[in-house]
């Protein structure tokens, strides 16, 4: 049986606790079409997978690629137009101060992987104890568009929630569905919702990004160094 079956059944029951018939009358559909989803026997057409995504504020991505039966749904993150981070790694206490780690290898992996629960769980994890606020991860960097910071530097950033929190001239790594991971400074553009991408090195050009192509964004917080730079 597909996860998104599994899903739309776990979310009805245990995340909003509601009748077939409650949930088939929001979407609009027959109660009979609806328990044909929750089977298996018809597959869920795009426009309902849409409307499901907004009733339960989680992501189509989500829905399709993480089992939702093995996550505690009162540590989902949500996030601005529906997107949901899972932010599994805790301790024993159930404390999510944990920093994972995406190395520059890994990090192909992580714009499939950012929405997976087991992905993001089997990551290495490290902690700073002078970052106590927020959701932090760790990225590092490949190339010289950002100069002085090295090629192979990690750069830690926190999760930014909203994209009416981005600050202008400040610096984000940023998930795109095309480009993967890249670290840049920003201008944002709200009203013709873009982001402006501005490298540090000025040998390399600006390029805008649109918002409904951002997965996720994190704020500067601080940088770790791998190699010695001085002379």
């Amino acid at each position: 049986m597909s996860l998104i079956v599994e899903n739309i059944k776990f979310l009805r029951k245990h995340f909003k606790g509601l009748t077939q018939h409650e949930i088939s009358d929001h979407l609009a559909v027959s109660r009979s079409r609806y328990a044909s989803y929750e089977t298996g026997r018809i597959e869920v057409p795009i426009d309902v997978l849409i409307r499901l995504s907004k009733f339960y504020n989680v992501t189509i991505d989500v829905m399709l690629k993480v089992d939702l039966t093995t996550v505690s749904m009162d540590h989902l993150m949500k996030l601005d137009n529906n997107r949901i981070l899972l932010p599994l790694k805790m301790d024993e206490e159930g404390n999510d101060n944990y920093i994972e780690l995406i190395p520059q290898r890994a990090s192909a992996g992580y714009l499939e992987g950012y929405a997976d629960a087991e992905y993001i769980e089997n990551l290495d994890a490290f902690t700073l104890p002078f970052l106590t606020t927020g959701k932090h991860r760790a990225f590092q960097i490949q190339g010289d568009s950002m100069l002085p910071l090295q090629s192979g530097s990690y750069v830690v950033g926190k999760l930014v929630e909203r994209m009416s929190e981005i600050k202008k001239d400040k610096t984000y790594v940023i998930l795109t569905r095309n480009e993967g991971c890249t670290y840049k400074r920003v201008n944002p553009h709200p009203r013709k919702k873009l982001l402006e991408l501005i490298p540090d090195n000025p040998i390399f050009e600006k390029y805008e990004v649109p918002y409904h192509d951002i997965l996720e964004m994190w704020e500067f917080a601080c940088a770790i160094e791998t190699n010695d730079q001085i002379n």
